[in-house]
């Protein structure tokens, strides 16, 4: 692996998983009042858009980065719509 492969899987990393503290928060206390439905619905649009250019250009760390994160948007999305 080469290191600017490297260097994008540890970016993917840190971005990625800055995400679960919030899933965990908002999953914990049962309340997703505070953040804004308009704004993560524009994040999980863009990440998903992300995730299809990487699949494109079969960039490892972009797939896997935005894959994730996918998941985290979509599991806040989830607990935003349940816990109005």
């Amino acid at each position: 692996m080469d290191t600017i492969t490297i260097l994008g899987l540890t970016a993917a990393f840190f971005t990625t998983f800055a995400f679960l503290p919030q899933v965990i928060r908002v999953w914990q206390l049962k309340e997703a009042r505070d953040l804004a439905l308009s704004t993560f619905l524009m994040f999980t649009l863009g990440v998903s858009l992300w995730l299809v250019y990487g699949i494109l250009l079969g960039d490892l760390p972009v797939m896997i980065a935005n894959a994730l994160t996918l998941i985290f948007a979509l599991l806040i999305l989830f607990f935003k719509l349940k816990y109005k």
